[in-house]
């Protein structure tokens, strides 16, 4: 479980991107994280592990409190976050399994990884985690040769080899188009519940995180202004989050996604 306690942080500017912030994340919960452009989304999550150093308040995984960790201790419990990324932050040059295997460079000694030297039981794991995500066929092709989305299939195997208690998804879709981003946010959400795994994906497709996260979590200048179920998220609380708008289109789309959704699976 991740629990984020009164969590803010103020940057040299003055600038305040976030401000109070408490929530928890259960195990096998996938919140989804959404807001305006420079809510605070991206800062939270870099918060969580420390990426971001928080002003104050405090964040606990499974009652160990990372906040109050030395940069020593800190290393540790990183091994611990999983974390996918917008861009992917691939090794272009390097195979897909050599990407995956570096989800375990906080495990193995410098040597090991320099050489490629990885335990066995790393390598196997990395080969199921690749069947997984269905890109087995491609273990020893280069990173660089693969679309957007097997890329961030990539990411998703390499921050599973690290065995996380908890994922950090930061805009997994944004560079995806339409039918790639549905299926990374179902095989996100699918490997979630498989391993008991809380995550928060920060998105900005409303549709998305409605469509396939659990919980809905919406900031405004650094404060929770929402959180709820995804059917609560109605056109008074995108409002409250985005500012005046005509959602009909989201709403539109909301069923076109659904239809979509209900062809594939018939």
């Amino acid at each position: 479980m991740l629990r984020v306690d009164a969590l803010s942080k103020t940057y040299a500017t003055g600038d305040k991107a976030l401000d109070d912030v408490s929530f928890t994340v259960e195990a096998g919960q996938v919140v989804g994280l959404i807001g305006p452009s420079g809510a605070g989304k991206s800062t939270l999550i870099r918060c969580v592990n420390r990426l971001v150093e928080p002003t104050s308040g405090s964040v606990h995984l499974n009652d160990e409190a990372i906040t109050g960790l030395s940069r020593k201790h800190l290393g540790q419990m990183r091994r611990r976050i999983g974390m996918i990324f917008q861009e992917y932050a691939l090794v272009e040059r390097l195979t897909v399994m050599e990407n995956v295997l570096s989800g375990r460079l906080g495990y193995v000694s410098f040597w090991r990884s320099f050489m490629r030297r990885y335990p066995a039981e790393d390598v196997q794991q990395a080969f199921a985690l690749l069947d997984r995500v269905g890109l087995v066929q491609h273990a020893n092709k280069r990173a660089d040769a693969l679309s957007g989305g097997q890329r961030q299939r990539v990411g998703i195997a390499r921050a599973l080899e690290q065995n996380p208690e908890l994922l950090l998804v930061d805009e997994p879709t944004a560079s995806l188009d339409p039918k790639t981003s549905r299926l990374i946010m179902r095989l996100i959400v699918e490997i979630c519940s498989e391993r008991n795994l809380p995550a928060i994906i920060n998105i900005h497709d409303v549709v998305l995180a409605r469509q396939f996260t659990q919980r809905i979590i919406g900031l405004q200048e650094g404060r929770v202004v929402f959180d709820g179920a995804p059917n609560e998220l109605d056109d008074s609380v995108l409002t409250r989050i985005y500012g005046e708008e005509d959602w009909t289109d989201i709403e539109g789309a909301r069923s076109e996604e659904s239809a979509e959704d209900d062809v594939s699976e018939a």
